[in-house]
């Protein structure tokens, strides 16, 4: 009997639900239709959020929480017309972020789940003009691979194995808009990765 109460206790102690907690849900449901507020790094609060790793997002099946973000980061990223957009970004540290796919002819919006890169060039290059949404009236150029192979699980909870191209912006630079994002989940920013281009 007791066994059994223990047992109960304990999945019910470890069972993460949604994963997201009561500040986080705050986030992601405050005027649920509209963008979110992005933190800045000029703002000491927003810096300590923005630069804090982020936790990997244990329950993707039906997790409303989960869609309810996708879909603010997305609202979020057109107002402030930006081509990519991470959680941390509006104050939510997890692994997700949104890109666009500007090596696809119709240049959607892709969701990255739980994104890992598996594997780059050991070329580097100096991408010119990297901005960033949480660092206002900045441009710099940042050191970035030329390119990546990734894994992450997209908004239909595929698996995604992919290889993306850097470059610069008259070409195909997903892989830089991938690396970006990336980086913004382990707290990192473009300014972290200056360099000069030769």
């Amino acid at each position: 009997m007791y066994k059994i109460a223990y047992l109960t206790l304990f999945v019910i102690l470890t069972s993460c639900g949604s994963c997201f907690t009561s500040s986080e849900k705050a986030i992601i449901y405050q005027s649920p239709d509209s963008p979110a507020r992005v933190l800045k790094i000029n703002h000491k609060e927003d810096s300590l959020i923005v630069r804090k790793p982020s936790k990997r997002i244990k329950k993707i099946h039906n997790n409303k929480d989960l869609e309810q973000l996708i879909k603010k980061l997305y609202l979020t990223m057109l107002e402030e017309n930006g081509v990519g957009i991470a959680a941390p970004q509006i104050g939510v540290n997890r692994n997700v972020f949104l890109f666009y796919r500007l090596d696809k002819e119709e240049k959607t919006v892709e969701v990255a789940i739980n994104p890992r890169i598996i594997s780059h060039s050991t070329e580097l290059l100096c991408f010119q003009n990297d901005g960033c949404l949480s660092v206002p009236n900045r441009y710099g150029t940042s050191q970035r691979y030329a390119w990546i192979e990734v894994e992450y699980t997209d908004q239909n909870e595929k698996k995604v194995t992919h290889k993306f191209l850097g470059g610069s912006r008259a070409e195909d630079y997903t892989g830089t808009i991938f690396q970006h994002e990336f980086d913004h989940l382990q707290g990192k920013l473009y300014i972290d990765k200056l360099c000069k281009p030769n």
